[in-house]
């Protein structure tokens, strides 16, 4: 008998669409694949508009949300905006079948408004905490008023009112059970492990590296605390010595407009190729190409404690990697990576070129990162911990 049969998971995502978090795809599949009936409640996005739809047989209920907020009265919209249509969206699937665990996953704190309004028929709560967002608000904005304390205060009753919790990492585990309060038993790490079936190792594109040897890859978010524009200031260095190195950088984001006018501005547009949000097929061929993988996050806080997906995506695609020195990003990627001193724009761009004339140690650390992905970080493995812990949530 499957573990979850007759169990309804409704898992709530404010900021993505889905199936585009992967995270939150792989859960959901992995809960529905051992028996339970998933529903998932998460925003329209563009290339992710319909209303309803089901896929896979889970079902997705997105709901419109403002433009892509900016400034602390844009999030607050955004926020307000969400929780209704969250609230809404939650009595409508539970009127048409009741669930029995609620799955919030932040930023924002949000979401535990939701699930108080449905302990009071025993649903239980889930946090499935992806960002610290205190962090988050000081990586932002890098101040400390009202709003921080908001933040601060959402989190606590995040946790008060949480039943269990998924931490991303030990960081995270170890915030939720000092900050948050929270029972040791009651936490359990789930890693945002890649999927390998997904991943694909394949030959490269020659015409991603525009006639040039090496091309050095980005893909993720770019906001304000990715630290693209530390990135841009390493490809100047770079351009200043050699002409040999191109640049792809994928994903998009509130600050994607003002990294391309930066890259404009300082003279490095013809060394670089912004993709945007692009399908998975073209992002293996663009990534199976580049011979080099950065994560230039600019090193806060929030990015010290955090887990970097797009880390262990490098892992699984063979890819050696150059990022700052920060606690999280050692932990996933050992010796896959090179860390650069924190905010040293110079010696990031010099661990890149070091990389660009070492084939063997770029073998080397690919072959590392990918055999640690495989036996230790992948979802095949992540996985097996989500089932063991949703059996003790439904106990």
């Amino acid at each position: 008998m499957l573990a979850f049969a007759g169990k309804h998971i409704l898992i709530i995502v404010e900021n993505l669409p889905l199936p585009f978090d992967r995270r939150v795809w792989q859960e959901a599949n992995t809960l529905k694949h051992n028996g339970a009936y998933v529903s998932i409640i998460c925003p329209k996005m563009k290339g992710y508009t319909k209303t309803f739809e089901s896929i896979d047989g889970i079902d997705i209920y997105r709901h419109p949300l403002p433009h892509e907020a900016r400034g602390a009265t844009g999030y607050l919209i955004e926020y307000t905006v969400a929780l209704f249509w969250e609230i809404f969206l939650a009595i409508k699937i539970y009127r048409k079948r009741k669930f029995h665990v609620i799955q919030g996953c932040n930023p924002p704190d949000l979401i535990f408004i939701v699930a108080l309004l449905f302990k009071l028929f025993k649903v239980k709560y889930v946090f499935d905490h992806h960002d610290i967002n205190p962090e988050l608000y000081l990586a932002k904005f890098n101040r400390k008023d009202i709003l921080y304390k908001l933040m601060v205060l959402l989190e606590r009753l995040t946790f008060k009112t949480a039943d269990f919790s998924i931490a991303t990492n030990g960081s995270y585990k170890e915030i939720a059970i000092v900050r948050g309060k929270m029972n040791p038993d009651a936490v359990t790490i789930v890693r945002s492990g890649p999927s390998l079936d997904r991943l694909k190792i394949m030959d490269g594109r020659v015409e991603y590296k525009r006639g040039r040897k090496f091309l050095v890859g980005y893909v993720g978010v770019i906001g304000q605390q990715e630290g693209l524009d530390l990135l841009i200031e390493c490809v100047r260095i770079i351009k200043e010595r050699r002409d040999d190195i191109q640049f792809a950088i994928i994903g998009g984001g509130t600050e994607l407009e003002n990294i391309k006018h930066l890259a404009i501005s300082t003279g490095v547009d013809s060394h670089i190729d912004f993709y945007g949000r692009i399908d998975d097929e073209m992002l293996l061929h663009i990534l199976n190409t580049c011979d080099i993988c950065v994560n230039p996050d600019r090193p806060t806080e929030m990015n010290n404690l955090s887990t970097m997906n797009k880390i262990m995506e490098y892992m699984a695609l063979k890819k050696p990697i150059v990022q700052f020195n920060l606690k999280e990003g050692r932990v996933s990627a050992e010796q896959a990576s090179f860390y650069a001193r924190p905010n040293d724009v110079e010696d990031f761009a010099e661990k890149i070129m070091l990389l660009a004339d070492n084939p063997l140690m770029r073998e080397e650390m690919g072959a590392f990162g990918y055999h640690r992905v495989k036996n230790q970080l992948s979802w095949d493995i992540e996985s097996i911990k989500l089932v063991e812990f949703y059996k003790n949530v439904l106990s």
